[in-house]
């Protein structure tokens, strides 16, 4: 059957993908928390189902909405064009009644409202002091248009002249004794100011620059307040990816990265700390997750306990220089690999496997010298059980309690092995008594620390060793799945002149294949060949199992925690990030010399630096070098790492050098 990822079923259905992740609880699928999930086939059907009958059922709801505001808004028509109707009827009588009302009497023999004529001037003839008057029109809608085409009098104006009897004549009367004619209601509500027009002006005012947006803003309701959330964010997380998680647009994201004076695009990386900080301008709280721990969990879907197998255990070998650790290793495996070494010390983090009785067990060889703890911390952060050597004739040295102390930091089992038993000067009970005053009481003095005396060159009380080591691991119940992507921690990183850069891997869970795409610290990587602890070429690896893997774009460091990944491309992003966060640390810390502290400094007197470069066959050995040359230095003289580096010395090592005034030293 096969599977689909959730955000391609999203962009599918044109949904978001947090609305399919909320679906999928109610269809049973409980363990799907990313986007970036698959589903089954059968699951993707019924999530399609549901989302076509809710679109099935939007739309209906839709088309009775639409039917609905389209009856009310006829209904709305019809009241407004009855109530129109009313109003104007209403005002057609209103009209008819006040025009009735004003208009004039039947005639009487003179015309009704006009002043009695003025009496002629001395000298006239008494024949022209009679005026006929003038005939009244019966309708005054004739009267109307009269009264409207007739001058009115000006003040000061000379009066009409006299006309023949007999004739129809209007006599204008003196502008002081005037009467105003006849006027409708119209012309009084005109005068009185009552205006009414059919369409009212609008006058367009323009508004001030930025008054309308102002007064939108203020007409705007206030938004409701985000529900609070829990987002989960890992480093390198972009813009775009950390909107998705708020549930967001990208540029309401861009928008508060803006205000904090920070010009960003969509793709853009941000460090956790920001991206929670802009999480928090949503009422969003957020939890940081490796990327490695990401990738796992959308990988790895819950499992059941069941599913885990018994693993082997993975053993750290650790002591005082010299006390036998390699010697013992050597003994168990049958091998000679102390001879090739440089002074009979260790140099490198070395993985074995050994078979006993049918089980495996996975053993670690630490460096013993003070110069490597660092190294042998590494080493205790992988192992599962701690064997402990302590030399019979010595007793308990300095690095003997460095040793318990990273042990109990790491909370791993200790197993001591008393080395040396058969030489004249061993005093075993001694060691014991020691041991049990550092807080390890033997099991046969009644506490719990497994004390097994043994000799490397004898080949004494081996078996036994190994006995209690799959004991103590038993009691653990160490399990891993073997179906699971490949994860796990790199011990070692060298740069091979043929094969290029080269990891020690041990697999701590799931299984490793060629092909792979990993992703180890700020490196990218997909594996190309495997090869086992004597050399034999790998096509996988399971749990517990110690690699060397080929394929790196670089050198990780030694103890980066190691993922097999499905998305290439992001994983390449991280790794970019990652090595970019890097760069800049190494930039910060870079010392400059300000005129200031030259000033200091010819004050004070001459200092000399002594400036350095290391090269070493692996990374480990560099920064052992490195802190121990730098505690070398005294207040005449400063030393100065300029350049460290892993491989053989290179012509740009040397002009480094050259330009520098420095000295190589190779290790």
């Amino acid at each position: 059957m096969g599977q689909v990822r959730i955000n391609e079923l999203a962009r599918e259905l044109e949904v978001k993908s947090k609305r399919v992740l909320d679906l999928l609880p109610e269809l049973g699928v409980a363990d799907k928390k990313s986007h970036s999930s698959s589903i089954e086939d059968d699951v993707a059907e019924k999530v399609r189902a549901y989302f076509k009958a809710a679109e099935q059922a939007e739309q209906e709801a839709e088309r009775q909405a639409a039917a609905a505001k389209a009856a009310a808004a006829r209904e709305a028509a019809e009241r407004a064009a009855a109530q129109r109707a009313a109003e104007q009827a209403a005002a057609a009588a209103a009209r008819e009644a006040e025009a009735a009302a004003a208009a004039p009497a039947p005639p009487s023999g003179a015309r009704p409202g006009l002043a009695p004529a003025a009496r002629p001037a001395a000298g006239v003839p008494g024949e022209l002091r009679r005026v006929p008057a003038r005939p009244v029109a019966a309708a005054p809608a004739t009267a109307e248009p009269a009264a409207r085409l007739r001058p009115r009098a000006v003040p000061g104006a000379p009066g009409a002249a006299p006309v023949a009897p007999g004739k129809p004549i209007y006599e204008p009367k003196p502008a002081t004794k005037a009467k105003a004619p006849a006027r409708t209601h119209l012309d009084k509500r005109f005068d009185e100011g009552e205006r009414r027009l059919m369409h009212p002006v609008r006058v367009r005012v323009k508004p001030e620059p930025g008054e309308r947006k102002a007064a939108l803003r203020e007409a705007a309701p206030a938004p409701a307040p985000r529900p609070a959330i829990q987002v989960t964010i890992t480093e390198g997380i972009t813009v775009k990816e950390l909107a998705e998680k708020l549930d967001v647009r990208a540029k309401d994201v861009i928008k508060v990265l803006l205000d904090r004076g920070m010009l960003a695009t969509i793709n853009q990386s941000l460090d956790v700390q920001l991206a929670g900080e802009v999480a928090q301008n949503f009422n969003a709280s957020t939890s940081v997750i490796s990327f490695e721990e990401q990738s796992l969990q959308e990988q790895v879907p819950a499992e059941a306990k069941g599913e885990r197998a018994a693993r082997a255990p993975v053993v750290t070998v650790m002591g005082h220089v010299d006390h036998g650790k390699t010697s013992l290793l050597d003994a168990v495996r049958e091998t000679s690999i102390a001879a090739g070494e440089a002074g009979g010390i260790t140099q490198h983090i070395g993985a074995y496997q050994v078979e006993v009785r049918g089980r495996k067990i996975v053993f670690i060889d630490t460096p013993g010298h003070e110069a490597f703890t660092r190294m042998r911390a590494r080493g205790a952060k992988v192992t599962d059980v701690v064997v402990l050597v302590v030399a019979a004739d010595d007793g308990v040295m300095p690095q003997t309690l460095e040793a318990i102390d990273h042990a109990r930091a790491a909370k791993v089992p200790l197993v001591v092995a008393v080395n040396k038993i058969d030489k004249p000067g061993a005093l075993p009970e001694r060691v014991k008594k020691q041991l049990a005053d550092r807080g390890l009481v033997p099991e046969d003095w009644g506490g719990d620390t497994v004390m097994v005396d043994v000799s490397a060159k004898q080949k004494t009380n081996l078996n036994q060793l190994l006995e209690m080591i799959l004991l103590v691991s038993d009691m653990q119940e160490l399990r891993a799945q073997a179906t699971l992507p490949a994860s796990g921690a790199v011990l070692e990183a060298e740069l091979d002149r043929g094969r290029g850069p080269v990891a020690t891997v041990l697999v701590q869970d799931g299984t490793l294949r060629v092909g792979d795409p990993f992703i180890v610290g700020s490196v990218f990587g997909k594996v190309r060949a495997m090869f086992d602890d004597r050399g034999r070429v790998l096509a996988e690896a399971g749990p517990s199992t110690p690699v060397e893997v080929l394929g790196l774009t670089a050198l990780p460091e030694a103890g980066d925690r190691f993922q097999v990944v499905t998305d290439e491309v992001r994983a390449k992003q991280v790794a970019s990030y990652r090595g970019q966060k890097v760069r800049e640390a190494a930039l910060a810390a870079s010392s400059r010399l300000t005129l200031d502290q030259l000033h200091e400094q010819l004050q004070a007197g001459t200092v000399k630096e002594l400036p350095l470069i290391l090269k070493a066959d692996v990374g480990g050995s560099v920064e052992a070098l490195s802190e121990q040359l730098e505690k070398l230095s005294t207040e005449k003289v400063k030393v100065k790492i300029v350049h460290a580096g892993v491989g053989a010395i290179s012509e740009t090592d040397v002009l480094l050098a050259s330009a520098s005034n420095a000295v190589i030293i190779a290790f």
